[in-house]
């Protein structure tokens, strides 16, 4: 809570805007540079909505207005025209105090890392936590923490000078999330970083930025790094011209190469040691290859293909159960004349093959509503997390089911996003396999 001097009244910043309220909503949000004949504007107009846990990217050309865009969104700028509102607050016509409090539930990453040369990499992450009610102990052992996350953890007393650009740019990551914001604004963060060490930091925002919940919006030309974004946003002479999907922009022979691995072990293994944004990727090329598969008409001899796809979706249903720490997952396919469902597959710790059953109540639910369910245990009752899946049409023809969670509470907001982003590759596996096995009976 804080005293707005505009308006003599407390206001609160520090409540999470739920997951239907945009943490930034633009209405036709306009910027002017100079004054008199040196008047120019560099936005117009500008209207969309970001949403928590969305990753969106802003692209254009040099001198299109999106560094203006992203420092109006901070609270950096103040907003002339149109209504930018932020964390639920509006921007335009805001007072000194109440742009402060906005900018500490923001994490800030620029293309220059902007660390202070005379501090260790713990330091620069610790000193953003100097305005946080928290014990100079608390706020170490934060530091601490989060560099360990993004891979840092032997270089906490490192100086600038002593690590290399991707590392200090990872020190910057951390610096950005270890207040565990709401919003992260990355200015270019890729700019000055070679291939892998821009996408190196580009993943680890997403995997903490998911984690975490926060709403991620990121200004680059670096076109290396757009698959990472739930949108793409593309700002043109200070309009937004379009805007679309992000998916993966290349398919290799993934399953080539997998056909010859000899056994359903080997995938496990393979599997096992990816880290989350690994075997995300690896299913978003997954997907893209399914879908080839499944517009060729003929493929010849189907049997070791078909052993392949239900080697691949047990192995996938596993991991997917893995990351999510439940103990047991299962698939349950709909019959679309009876509306009942049926058990597909199930994996579980002790490597049974047996479904926790799925409440027919619970599946019709979703059918209706579309969306994750999130169960939480209730005395005897384990914790239940169940997906919707869809299939190329996008209509509902299964679920995906996690039951108790290994540390015994309920699942998540953060293991809702991170299903979100798995149950689609899963569906275009499962339906692969689905058809296989019809094209196959007499």
């Amino acid at each position: 809570m804080l005293q707005n001097p505009d308006a003599g009244v407390l206001v609160s910043l520090t409540v999470m805007p739920d997951a239907e309220t945009p943490v930034i909503s633009m209405r036709d949000v306009s910027h002017f540079y100079g004054s008199g004949a040196l008047n120019r504007q560099v936005l117009f107009d500008v209207s969309c909505d970001i949403w928590p846990g969305e990753i969106v990217i802003v692209t254009g050309p040099s001198g299109s207005g999106k560094t203006t865009l992203l420092t109006l969104a901070g609270a950096l700028r103040a907003v002339e025209s149109g209504s930018m509102r932020v964390l639920d607050q509006e921007l335009n016509g805001a007072g000194g105090l109440t742009l402060v409090r906005i900018r500490e539930n923001i994490g800030f990453i620029f293309q220059a890392h902007n660390l202070l040369n005379s501090l260790t990499a713990r330091q620069n992450v610790q000193m953003s936590l100097g305005v946080h009610p928290i014990s100079t102990s608390e706020a170490r052992a934060r530091s601490i923490a989060v560099l360990t996350t993004v891979g840092l953890g032997d270089r906490l007393d490192y100086l600038p000078h002593e690590l290399s650009g991707g590392q200090r740019q990872r020190v910057a990551v951390a610096r950005a999330l270890v207040r565990e914001p709401k919003i992260v604004l990355a200015d270019e963060p890729t700019a000055a970083l070679d291939r892998q060490a821009g996408r190196d930091v580009v993943e680890l925002l997403r995997q903490l930025a998911r984690r975490q919940g926060c709403a991620i919006l990121l200004v680059t030309h670096d076109n290396r790094i757009l698959d990472i974004a739930d949108r793409v946003m593309l700002l043109e002479d200070g309009r937004l011209k379009s805007f679309g999907v992000v998916t993966s922009p290349h398919a290799g022979h993934l399953l080539t190469a997998l056909a010859r691995l000899p056994d359903k072990g080997h995938l496990r293994l393979l599997m096992g040691r990816m880290q989350e944004g690994e075997f995300l990727e690896l299913l978003k090329t997954m997907m893209l290859e399914f879908e080839q598969f499944l517009n060729i008409l003929e493929l010849g001899e189907l049997a070791a293909v078909k052993t392949l796809f239900e080697n691949l979706l047990e192995t996938v249903l596993g991991k997917i159960a893995n990351l999510l720490e439940a103990e047991r997952a299962s698939l349950f396919l709909l019959d679309p004349l009876s509306g009942q469902f049926r058990a597909r597959l199930a994996v579980g710790e002790d490597g049974a093959a047996h479904a926790h059953a799925l409440e027919q109540n619970i599946a019709d639910r979703m059918a209706r509503a579309s969306r994750i369910l999130n169960v939480p245990p209730a005395g005897a009752t384990s914790g239940m997390m169940c997906a919707p899946i869809h299939d190329r049409q996008e209509q509902f023809f299964a679920v995906i089911q996690l039951v108790s969670k290994r540390s015994g509470g309920q699942f998540t907001i953060a293991d809702e996003r991170v299903l979100r982003d798995l149950a689609p590759p899963l569906g275009i596996i499962l339906e692969s396999c689905e058809r296989l096995a019809r094209d196959r009976q007499p």
